[in-house]
């Protein structure tokens, strides 16, 4: 029986940064057509779901730091496209959430994405999805694990 090749956790980094570069260069050239930063696509993906997300929730979803962030979500008001509310539950926290212009703007920014993003084929989207799934929580674990 042949010995399988060595682990070599670099290949598996180039392999998942090349997808993630070219992935999101594809996406921003959709996002571009619409004004549309990948950050603000990021933000405005989590808040499409209609409930009210916690800015800390906001900022781990779209990989920022509270301070980019904020700038960001200013932006995004600014634009009518988000708005703010104080939680009902915890008065000390912030909630955002799309406004009625901003469900419209993520609707048709959605509808362009996914008429233009490329389909693995038979079922490698789902495969590549649990994966992909599987993978960040194994390395989330063993960050836990290791107290990084």
């Amino acid at each position: 029986m042949p010995t399988p090749p060595p682990r070599r956790p670099h290949d598996l980094m180039q392999l998942l940064t090349r997808a993630e570069r070219l992935a999101a260069r594809h996406l921003q050239a959709v996002l571009d057509e619409d004004g549309c930063s990948l950050d603000a696509w990021r933000v405005l993906a989590l808040l499409s779901d209609g409930e009210g997300h916690h800015m800390t929730a906001v900022a781990e979803a779209a990989f920022l730091p509270p301070a980019t962030l904020t700038k960001l979500t200013d932006h995004l008001v600014d634009q009518n496209l988000v708005h703010r509310r104080v939680d009902p539950l915890d008065r000390r926290r912030i909630l955002a959430y799309l406004t009625p212009r901003g469900r419209t703007y993520w609707r048709r920014l959605d509808r362009e994405i996914r008429a233009r993003w490329p389909v693995l084929s038979d079922g490698d989207d789902e495969l590549l999805r649990a994966l992909l799934d599987r993978l960040a929580g194994t390395l989330d674990g063993a960050a836990v694990e290791s107290g990084l």
